[in-house]
């Protein structure tokens, strides 16, 4: 911990979000923050500007239901760059949870990454092993949560989520407004249009059906 917000190191924010208990072995949903659950302002700063994206608090809400885990993993660089600091960035992603909650929604443990070589300081880092596409925010929650992350997802925006997802060991990822592919041992599926978004309901639900929670 570092000062008041929960940094594990200069450029490593890892907060566990309210009290619900998984047991050892469950997936989890992994979600970008920007442009997968709000509305990519480049760089987020201000709390007021937050929208969450269409469906997403549905597709929270049914991992909710379905005993999942539910993980933001983020890369945040404007904070390396100077653009923003951690207070803005606490203040950002608490009214984004708030906005959540008030559709049903909620999330159990938010990484973010501010390591860019772009930055300045001890923020100064080329290819941080946290900062996606590298897959460390994914297996620091797969840790501390003891989770099975082969059988967890990812939703994303950028190719970059896709690749964290199958570096980490985990089988498919949806990609907003992306294109499907597969690649050995993973499955990129595009989220597009309401069957794509019907196609990620069931997948979320059948997590939670393989894991016995029914």
């Amino acid at each position: 911990m570092s000062g008041r917000y929960p940094l594990t190191e200069p450029g490593l924010w890892v907060e566990r979000v309210g009290s619900r208990v998984f047991p050892a072995g469950r997936p989890a949903l992994f979600l970008d923050r920007d442009g997968t659950i709000n509305i990519d302002t480049d760089y987020p700063s201000d709390p007021a500007e937050m929208v969450l994206r269409e469906d997403i608090a549905t597709a929270i809400a049914a991992a909710n239901r379905a005993g999942i885990p539910v993980i933001i993993v983020t890369n945040q660089s404007g904070i390396a760059r100077g653009y923003s600091a951690w207070g803005d960035f606490a203040a950002v992603n608490g009214r984004v949870l708030e906005l959540l909650g008030s559709e049903g929604a909620s999330v159990d443990m938010v990484l973010a990454c501010a390591y860019h070589e772009a930055g300045a300081g001890p923020l100064a880092v080329a290819d941080h092993p946290m900062r996606k596409p590298n897959p460390g925010m994914l297996l620091e929650a797969g840790n501390r949560l003891g989770l099975d992350l082969q059988r967890s997802l990812i939703v994303g925006d950028k190719k970059a989520d896709m690749e964290a997802g199958q570096r980490a060991g985990l089988s498919q990822g949806w990609l907003v407004d992306g294109q499907a592919a597969a690649q050995p041992g993973f499955t990129v599926r595009p989220w597009r249009d309401r069957d794509d978004f019907d196609g990620l309901l069931a997948a979320i639900a059948a997590l939670g059906t393989v894991s016995g929670k029914r």
